[in-house]
């Protein structure tokens, strides 16, 4: 007895043809492009703009390092969920960043709070001519993980692209911030508060604009 074959069975060999292996998305492999693309972000900052002398010397501010720590806390928090967003599965959440920016959050408040304790402008003292140099080097830097993570999440299938894009776009602010730190002379939580956390709120907004539409399945 011969069966004769269908359009249909004719159409799914022809896509099995087309089929390539290609490699998993472990966490491994997500932690090695964060740390690459966030080591590169650092090592453009030191090769082109430089390290703070400070810094070099071995003086560390205490605000500094903690906030440098928020940062970078809040960094890898939302790269690690934005990895696991490229491999949905059942029961699986995505709230773990959260306390991080809540964390963070505590440095642009507490600069409001103290400029008002103190009858004084926390915008005028936060150095706003540096803080725009932070603003924009840091949302630049911020771009090599961004990158990286949105071609992550293009092999990827993420279900939710907005909230993928708000915390690729996160990351990317705080880890191009962190790096950025590094670089900058102002540790006073005037500064830090504002511009650096401004940085990952503008990074943030593009994400969620921008990412979507690159990361569509």
């Amino acid at each position: 007895m011969i069966f004769m074959r269908t359009d249909t069975h004719e159409f799914i060999d022809d896509l099995l043809n087309d089929l390539r292996p290609t490699r998993p998305l472990t966490l491994q492999r997500g932690l090695v492009i964060v740390t690459g693309s966030a080591a590169l972000a650092i090592g453009v900052m030191a090769l082109f703009i430089g390290i703070r002398p400070a810094l070099v010397a071995g003086i560390l501010e205490p605000l500094y390092l903690l906030a440098s720590g928020l940062f970078l806390m809040l960094g890898i928090a939302a790269s690690l969920t934005v990895i696991g967003m490229s491999r949905p599965h059942v029961g699986n959440t995505h709230i773990g960043w959260m306390w991080a920016v809540a964390m963070a959050a505590l440095l642009p408040l507490t600069a409001v709070v103290m400029g008002l304790a103190r009858e004084g402008n926390a915008f005028l003292q936060s150095q706003p001519v540096q803080g725009m140099n932070c603003l924009t080097n840091g949302s630049l830097l911020g771009l090599i993980v961004g990158a990286a993570l949105t071609m992550w999440l293009r092999r990827g299938a993420p279900t939710s692209p907005g909230q993928a894009g708000l915390l690729t776009g996160i990351a990317a602010g705080s880890l191009g911030i962190f790096a950025y730190s590094l670089h900058c002379p102002f540790g006073d939580i005037y500064h830090i508060g504002l511009w650096h956390s401004m940085t990952v709120v503008v990074s943030a907004i593009a994400g969620r604009i921008i990412v979507p539409q690159l990361i569509r399945w």
